[in-house]
């Protein structure tokens, strides 16, 4: 059977932000949902294409692999959709909480997602760079080992709620849970709290862990390190962290794609007649043949000079703008030539500079 696309499901485009997805997917799995739709196949496979589109848009790696390999690029990458009921619904109930299908999961909860800015430098882009980074993450209080109970205490389960964190209640054709007010979801009571964790079950730690930064990589751009964000509550996975880059700017160059901008001044004579100039670029000085009669503006263009492309196909160029510098105080000797060539090319200057000049002929 042919897969459908996953924006097509979920009825959205592929600009689409978070907080559309999520109202769009909470719209569709309430029409299609099982309790409401009872012994009907087609509402049970919409369901489920839901359930499934709505878990790989959410995920911004997977996202990613979705739009620009389709669905085989998911099966490459390990995810080949769900396995059964029990996964859709894990995630339906990040927005309804429905009771009666999860009671045997895990308690643990996983860590929180953490995000660092790192700023780089323009080198690095081309280049490529390890960096150290040290930042501050959640971790499970050694003492009481997550559970935020005194040493030697452990929590008491929650009499209203019977240790589930959830209040069943039911509502027409469909049971809905809610979360125990008592325990407030936790499924358990503390009757004595931990004191180095002050009853949290959390604590911070110092983590540091080396970024490889690609070569060619973009102002902006956010490499995921899998598993190093907050560590997971009593048993649950950790979250990832997002880093974030930023470059700081070159004080010649300036990136724009894979190729990299520059300006170069060069003087009257070197325009009229033409030279051979040394420019800088990313490897170094080079030598830049300036034909004779070249324009202020003029830009030219060094193929391979430029940013490597992020997936190693080659480098971008570096294109080089001239521009003629005037000079702004021009020796005696100077101003006769430069007032030669006026009359020569039949230029108007300013009359004071020729009365001045007619003065040192005299």
């Amino acid at each position: 059977m042919v897969k459908r696309c996953y924006y097509e499901i979920l009825c959205v485009t592929k600009n689409v932000t978070e907080a559309e997805l999520k109202k769009s997917y909470r719209q569709i799995a309430m029409k299609y949902h099982p309790d409401r739709n009872e012994n009907n196949k087609d509402a049970e496979e919409k369901f489920k294409e839901a359930a499934e589109a709505y878990e790989v848009l959410r995920d911004l790696e997977k996202r990613q692999i979705y739009d620009n390999y389709g669905h085989e690029g998911l099966k490459g990458s390990g995810f080949s959709g769900f396995s059964g009921f029990e996964d859709i619904f894990s995630a339906f109930e990040d927005f309804f909480g429905f009771g009666g299908r999860s009671q045997g999961r895990q308690r643990g909860n996983p860590g929180n997602d953490l995000r660092y800015d790192i700023e780089i430098d323009f080198e690095d882009v081309v280049e490529g760079a390890d960096k150290k980074i040290t930042f501050d993450r959640g971790i499970d209080c050694s003492v009481c080992h997550g559970t935020g109970a005194k040493e030697g205490t452990k929590p008491e389960r929650c009499s209203t709620c019977g240790g589930s964190g959830q209040v069943v209640r039911s509502q027409g054709f469909f049971s809905m849970s809610t979360t125990c007010p008592k325990c407030h979801g936790k499924g358990s009571i503390i009757k004595e709290f931990c004191k180095p964790c002050k009853g949290t079950g959390r604590i911070k730690e110092k983590k540091t862990v080396s970024v490889k930064i690609p070569a060619g990589v973009e102002k902006g751009s956010t490499l995921r390190l899998r598993g190093e964000g907050d560590g997971g509550n009593q048993g649950g996975s950790p979250g990832d962290l997002y880093v974030v880059i930023h470059v700081k700017e070159h004080n010649i160059f300036k990136r724009s794609g894979n190729d990299i901008t520059c300006d170069i001044l060069i003087s009257f004579p070197q325009a009229v007649l033409g030279a051979d100039i040394k420019i800088p670029t990313l490897d170094g000085e080079e030598e830049l043949s300036i034909p004779s009669g070249t324009q202020t503006g003029k830009t030219f263009r060094l193929e391979g000079r430029g940013i490597p492309h992020i997936k190693g196909f080659g480098r971008g160029s570096q294109l080089v703008t001239v521009h003629i510098a005037t000079p702004k105080n021009p020796s005696k000797r100077e101003k006769e030539l430069l007032l030669e060539l006026a009359e020569i090319s039949g230029d108007h200057v300013k009359s004071t500079i020729k009365g001045f000049f007619d003065k040192l002929k005299k």
